[in-house]
């Protein structure tokens, strides 16, 4: 998901473009509460007809594998935290990228010296963009959907020709 705000005043070092970049998760919290319920309640419910049986092991197999589906969301959830933070203005180009460990990476550019490189496919549309400097680049946006990436790379490359005076 890509919040972006556009700001168009020709003075000082105030921002022409910035974005808050973070990857789309369709499941809330609470959401995800609920369908945790729901495997837990048939869980419960097919592991007491096992046991009733006798066949004891199917419930603690069938146990387990409820504990990788919470596990493979508890992990999904730690991965929506990466977030990128573009600041652009006549002056600086601020790209801030916080990975899911949480340690920032922080790149400072001067956009006059930078190039927007966007890569695309014939059937799915833009597979990566990045900015280049003298040798640096610095990947954008890989987490989002094909449509943000889209959007994000129209909008943030009429805000780098603008700050160019293009």
């Amino acid at each position: 998901m890509a919040e972006t705000n556009m700001i168009a005043p020709d003075f000082g070092d105030a921002p022409l473009f910035q974005a808050r970049l973070m990857p789309h998760r369709s499941l809330s919290t609470r959401g995800f509460a609920f369908l945790m319920g729901g495997v837990f309640l048939i869980w419960l419910t097919v592991g007491a007809l096992f046991l009733k049986m006798g066949a004891w092991p199917v419930f603690g197999f069938f146990g387990l594998d409820v504990l990788a589906i919470y596990l493979a969301f508890r992990l999904n959830y730690r991965a929506a935290r990466v977030r990128e933070e573009v600041r652009l203005s006549r002056t600086s180009l601020d790209i801030r990228k916080v990975p899911a460990s949480g340690r920032p990476e922080e790149h400072s550019l001067n956009p006059f010296w930078t190039r927007f490189r966007v890569s695309r496919h014939d059937e799915i549309g833009i597979t990566g963009m990045a900015v280049e400097m003298q040798g640096q680049s610095v990947s954008l946006g890989s987490f989002l959907n094909p449509d943000d990436r889209e959007s994000f790379a129209t909008a943030f490359g009429r805000a780098l020709a603008k700050a160019k005076g293009r």
